[in-house]
């Protein structure tokens, strides 16, 4: 890269925050003060936020009129805290594994408020029966083991939920994209085989999919292809009573919709050489030039989508079905039929930071900054998940918080000068050339120091803890639960595995 800066001016990425999340950013002192005491890299995780986003999707379901279930997918993060908040609301939980439902089940939740989904091995769908959880059957051997299980230990009928995929609509093609789960839907009859041999254990409650996608009109597809199988599955004889749209409802990561447009523009000409380049070793997101053409595709998360979480339900229950032209939430209305969600990511909007020490800061040979932090890649997966978004600089020495998008300075990067914005490569702390915390460049207000913390803000779906290992014997990041105290400004936590949503918190006043 030789001398020259990375950019002319500064490019920012400003992760967007709701006040909760916001006033507790502000604390710097606090934060700093949970570091001191239990070390680095460490989660910072907010229950009652986790209580207040299930709300929000309840009241899509009572906007539309309908009845039916909101269960947050577990996979999306490990916390103690936020499953025993949510169980003492009226949410549910889906379970992608035997430890998942051995978790919810010890938090509180009840077998009629659990689902399971993903593999299944016997273990898990006997659990499962045991408890008399919903299972989302992957497939007719699924069904097939589910029913072993019922009769060889004499247990109730089970409720299974049928996932299906490979959907498309008459007219104008639309096909649903291929997925390694669930039953094509030209398949469904022998699903319904499959069942009314095992009658006596098996309660087919409904029908469902889970797509790997944004894309509005694959999934207005698919719940207009589940609609048609539940009336397939009454034909049948059968009382199907729900059917399950999965998850995919998303987050809005960014503050601002064009320093995401900016940054893309910017990073494509950079790969194209028109510009210096953006990232450590010129890595592209998915990007390359062959013989001068730009060839591949961003792959990156959609940081700054317009719409995201409940809003984004919403907006697939107003639309019409491509066949039968009506609003889908009115065909579901009128067909007796409740809804249920399995949003991940969605739920946990908000709902936590992960923090970084910073150990090391020293430059290049070509004068660029790089900042080694107390933490590895693995501890808050960002980049792994696709996730571009600014960390948020937390001074040692009591400086008010700053992202740098809003620092209100200019200059150029890779400027010496400590009070003005300056871009910067993140380094874990494995012997890893590969342990980036951020492959691409990232500017702060300042240059940080030895002590500051970096903030990484609503990491709690999926990037805080769904990579994180033992790697080279580091430890994974401990993690605290925190709300609002009583006295103005103030906040109360206490270890996340400690936390019990009973009255107020048992844990210490900041």
């Amino acid at each position: 890269m030789g001398n020259a800066p990375l950019y002319l001016e500064p490019l920012y990425l400003e992760p967007r925050l709701e006040p909760r999340l916001a006033s507790l950013l502000e604390s710097a002192s606090f934060l700093h003060t949970l570091v001191d005491a239990l070390g680095s890299p460490l989660n910072i995780v907010l229950p009652e936020q986790m209580a207040e986003n299930a709300e929000r999707f309840r009241s899509v379901l009572r906007r539309h009129q309908l009845a039916g279930q909101i269960f947050f997918a577990h996979k999306a993060n490990r916390s103690s805290a936020l499953v025993r908040r949510l169980a003492s609301s009226s949410a549910a939980l889906d379970a992608a594994s035997v430890g998942e439902l051995q978790h919810a089940l010890g938090s509180g939740f009840t077998g009629d408020r659990i689902m399971v989904t993903g593999p299944k091995d016997p273990e898990f769908l006997w659990l499962a029966a045991r408890a008399g959880v919903t299972v989302n059957a992957d497939g007719a051997s699924e069904l097939e083991e589910a029913a072993r299980l019922v009769r060889a230990y004499r247990l109730p009928r089970l409720r299974v939920v049928l996932r299906l995929s490979g959907f498309e609509t008459s007219g104008t093609r639309t096909l649903s994209r291929r997925s390694r789960f669930g039953t094509s839907y030209k398949s469904l009859d022998g699903l319904l085989d499959t069942l009314e041999r095992h009658q006596d254990a098996l309660d087919p409650i409904g029908v469902g999919y889970h797509l790997d996608t944004t894309s509005l009109d694959e999934k207005t597809t698919a719940l207009e292809g589940c609609l048609r199988a539940v009336e397939e599955l009454r034909i049948r004889g059968f009382q199907p009573r729900a059917i399950d749209v999965g998850g995919g409802f998303g987050i809005s990561y960014l503050a601002r919709g064009d320093q995401w447009d900016r940054y893309t523009t910017e990073l494509t000409h950079a790969v194209m050489g028109r510009r210096p380049p953006m990232t450590w070793g010129g890595h592209g997101y998915g990007l390359r030039v062959e013989n001068g053409t730009l060839r591949g595709s961003l792959s990156l998360y959609p940081a700054h989508r317009p719409i995201a979480g409940a809003a984004y339900l919403d907006e697939l229950l107003s639309r019409p079905a491509p066949s039968l032209g009506r609003p889908l939430g009115t065909l579901l209305l009128e067909s007796l039929t409740d809804l249920y969600a399995e949003p991940g990511r969605a739920l946990t909007d908000q709902c936590g930071l992960s923090l970084g020490k910073v150990l090391e800061v020293r430059r290049t040979e070509a004068a660029e900054p790089l900042v080694r932090l107390a933490m590895n890649a693995g501890d808050v997966s960002l980049e792994e998940h696709g996730v571009l978004m600014d960390p948020v600089l937390l001074p040692r020495d009591g400086a008010t918080p700053r992202a740098a998008g809003v620092a209100g300075a200019s200059g150029a990067a890779g400027a010496s000068r400590a009070d003005g914005p300056v871009a910067v490569h993140l380094m874990g702390n494995l012997c890893l050339e590969a342990d980036l915390i951020t492959r691409r460049a990232v500017f702060l207000p300042r240059l940080p120091q030895p002590g500051d913390l970096l903030a990484f803000a609503n990491t709690a779906g999926y990037c805080m803890d769904f990579t994180a290992t033992r790697a080279q014997q580091q430890p994974v990041a401990r993690k605290v639960a925190v709300h609002a105290g009583e006295e103005a400004n103030s906040w109360r936590w206490c270890l996340d595995e400690q936390y019990w949503p009973v009255g107020h918190m048992g844990g210490q006043q900041a």
